[in-house]
């Protein structure tokens, strides 16, 4: 029998099913946490040990590590989860994918993961149409589960039957009685094979059965099965290609991992399959050298010790992988723009999307901290050189706030025009729109400000003393109100922070209002310079617009206003005073 077009595309269709199940329960996943999954996922990966069983965990429930790591390259690039407690989860989802050849070999190759999926659509599927949002969610969770598992079921049926193809047989024949080198071409093989049908479980699967009938000896099975852990990597590698940088360096974490784990082993290969000959021989089991029947059981066996043992050598040396990668994969420098957590597609749910532009907002207020910075700078040096430099670093910020303003709004336009947003989604959404706005606007008055502070340079005027001393007595309150916008950004804000900020607002309101009573005073005394002292105007009273854009950040993060505190605050005093 041929395996012909219509074989390929079935192989081809079985891999698009158990994909996209990936997709729907990974984003009903993603749904149910929402706005918890970044508490969830920092208690189960708070530690490298608690990441190694959160992806053994993961990966023996779904029964594929490749799945388990492209989830993890999405909460890495969407900023849910840091590199280092990535290669962690990759690392369990080794160990997690050596469920599959356990099953198989246990049972005699009789599972069918699909068998119980039927049963939970019928369960998950009128969910999906609930008024509750998370019943909703849940269901989708459910349909999602049971479609990847029977995509699973498909590709282990779709890949082609090496006892109706023996032509293929017959090639892979040819490669196995050329020693040390067979066993180098059987590890590629089972790479290739796992990339096509994009599943080491299917993979694993496929090369049991080989085994099984006794089309490839033990030693050789052995290395297609150490292929199969290379070949695994490359899913999480091609999701990475449109991510954004810190998915590229998780992606490629796990192919170090796989890669020096292959080495080693490669080179012990030999002693250790006598070992486990050995051990089998001592538990009644026949020899996987010499009976074909007991090639699986040694197989499972081998895979399980690889794995095991890979993970306990290497854990000790997350922190200097995740070095690696960051020196290979370099991050954009301060003075390139480039957007580091949106990714040019969109993610797969909308959750994720939304962290993803929240991330990328705290870069666009810490961007605004290294406009102010510059900006002391520029006020406080004299050097004509130096000056020159700060005036080109803040219109260079000044165009990268423009631009990030320009597509964080887009990105998240088009996740809200998905229609697939929560409402506290679409609340979130809301205020990061708000957010951005405003930090867009304090980037212009920062520019403003280096304008005027040029035509002054320029017109060789310089400010008192005293004057220099307020201006730097303003720029001390925006630092300290960038700060704890800063805070709000990157944490969930509580009371006493919004409170703080409303506090730090109102200190440069009154240190405005008594700047411009000096000015009216100067006038009365007749001291008052009107270029120089417009200038000095100009600028104090930028610096208290920069304010009310700070505080308004504040106040979209938490949905409270500095209004409704002061209200609150007075009501409050009244009742006191009333008693």
């Amino acid at each position: 029998m041929e395996y012909g077009l219509f074989d390929i595309l079935s192989l081809i269709g079985a891999l698009g099913f158990f994909i996209y199940g990936m997709k729907v329960m990974s984003e009903g996943i993603q749904k149910v946490a929402g706005s918890k999954m970044r508490s969830v996922l920092s208690s189960m990966t708070s530690n490298r040990v608690k990441g190694v069983f959160t992806g053994f965990a993961i990966t023996s429930l779904i029964q594929s590590s490749s799945a388990t790591t492209v989830l993890v390259v999405s909460f890495v690039n969407a900023g849910l989860l840091s590199l280092v407690e990535s290669i962690g989860v990759v690392m369990g989802a080794n160990i997690g994918t050596t469920v599959t050849a356990w099953l198989i070999s246990i049972v005699g190759f009789k599972v069918k993961i699909a068998t119980y999926a039927l049963p939970i659509i019928a369960i998950g599927f009128p969910m999906m149409f609930f008024n509750r949002e998370k019943l909703k969610f849940w269901g989708e969770v459910l349909v999602g589960f049971a479609l990847l598992f029977m995509g699973l079921g498909l590709l282990k049926g779709a890949v082609p039957d090496l006892k109706s193809n023996p032509d293929i047989l017959a090639f892979v024949s040819n490669y196995s009685d050329m020693g040390f080198w067979s066993v180098i071409i059987f590890v590629g093989i089972g790479s290739l094979l796992t990339v096509i049908v994009q599943s080491s479980s299917a993979a694993m699967a496929l090369t049991l059965v080989m085994a099984h009938n006794g089309w490839i000896p033990f030693e050789l099975a052995a290395a297609m099965v150490l292929g199969e852990n290379v070949g695994t990597t490359i899913t999480a590698n091609l999701a990475a290609l449109i991510a954004n940088v810190h998915a590229k360096r998780a992606a490629l974490a796990h192919l170090i991992f796989n890669l020096v784990g292959v080495t080693w082993i490669v080179i012990l290969l030999m002693p250790v399959l006598n070992m486990i000959d050995s051990y089998m021989l001592s538990t009644g089991l026949s020899s996987p050298f010499v009976t074909a029947a007991s090639i699986p059981i040694g197989l499972s066996l081998f895979h399980s010790t690889f794995n095991i043992l890979n993970t306990l050598l290497l854990v000790g040396f997350v922190n200097f992988i995740a070095r690696t990668v960051t020196r290979i994969i370099k991050s954009t420098g301060e003075d390139e723009f480039k957007l580091e957590y949106i990714s040019t597609g969109m993610m797969n749910t909308a959750e994720l999307s939304i962290e993803e532009a929240r991330k990328e907002t705290v870069r666009f207020g810490e961007l605004t901290q290294k406009m102010s910075s510059r900006f002391r700078e520029l006020l406080t040096t004299d050097t004509p050189k130096r000056q020159k430099k700060m005036m080109d670093k803040i219109k260079h910020y000044e165009e990268m706030t423009d631009r990030m303003e320009e597509e964080i709004t887009s990105y998240l336009m088009s996740v809200a025009a998905r229609g697939t947003l929560s409402a506290d989604g679409t609340k979130r959404t809301t205020g990061l729109l708000s957010i951005i706005n405003d930090l867009e606007r304090v980037g212009d008055i920062f520019y403003q400000m280096s304008k005027d502070m040029d035509r002054m340079i320029k017109s060789e005027m310089r400010f008192k003393d005293s004057q220099s001393n307020h201006l730097n007595e303003m720029m001390d309150l925006i630092d300290e109100a960038l700060e704890i916008m800063l805070i709000n950004l990157e944490a969930k804000p509580n009371r006493a922070r919004l409170e703080l900020a409303v506090s730090k607002e109102q200190e440069i309101n009154q240190l405005r209002n008594q700047l411009r009573k000096g000015q009216m005073k100067d006038m009365e005394t007749g001291t008052y310079e009107p270029k120089r002292d417009g200038w000095y105007r100009d600028l104090f009273h930028l610096c208290e617009k920069l304010g009310d854009h700070i505080i308004n950040v504040s106040e979209a993060i938490t949905g409270e206003t500095e209004k409704g505190i002061k209200t609150e605050k007075k009501l409050m005093k009244e009742a006191a005073d009333h008693v």
